[in-house]
């Protein structure tokens, strides 16, 4: 086999066209499956983007939650400022995908706006720091209690099986 059609063959093998997209959680990237055999290539090389933390995680970060609410529509797992809706937007359109979409700023914080309203996030113009703690305090004691209520359910639950 002559040089050039050994270049060309190893043109045809390799097949970079496919992007692949996913989201990993520092420390958590490993060789083996199911991450690292998607990322192999035949002759191993790779090429990695690392990008922004997802609109989900400023969000939650911005509120001062953990996680969304349960019944989203229903109750208020938090909220958040319209200036930190703006600074998240400003770190978001930088990001590859609202990019690529000629996204204005504007575009960018509706699509924050809704994200935090299926999140349970509740967006308001100002947001005084002691009304947010006490929201949050308040907040905290729902949802112990109904855990407290869910975990008495499953007792009885349980109870009225072994009967």
């Amino acid at each position: 086999m002559s040089k050039i059609s050994k270049a060309a063959k190893a043109v045809k093998k390799l097949d970079a066209s496919n992007v692949i997209r996913a989201i990993v959680r520092s420390g958590q990237a490993a060789p083996g499956p199911p991450l690292g055999p998607i990322l192999g290539q035949p002759d191993r090389t790779y090429d990695l983007k690392i990008g922004q933390p997802t609109v989900s995680y400023f969000l939650k970060q911005a509120a001062g939650i953990t996680k969304g609410a349960g019944k989203t529509g229903h109750e208020i797992a938090g909220m958040v400022s319209v200036k930190a809706v703006y600074e998240i937007a400003q770190v978001k359109a930088m990001d590859e995908c609202f990019k690529m979409r000629n996204a204005s700023l504007e575009t960018v914080v509706k699509s924050i706006i809704g994200s935090a309203q299926s999140l349970g996030i509740k967006v308001v113009n100002d947001l005084p720091a002691d009304e947010y703690k006490v929201f949050l305090e308040q907040r905290e004691e729902k949802l112990k209690a109904d855990a407290a209520a869910a975990a008495a359910a499953a007792a009885e639950a349980l109870s009225s099986k072994k009967k």
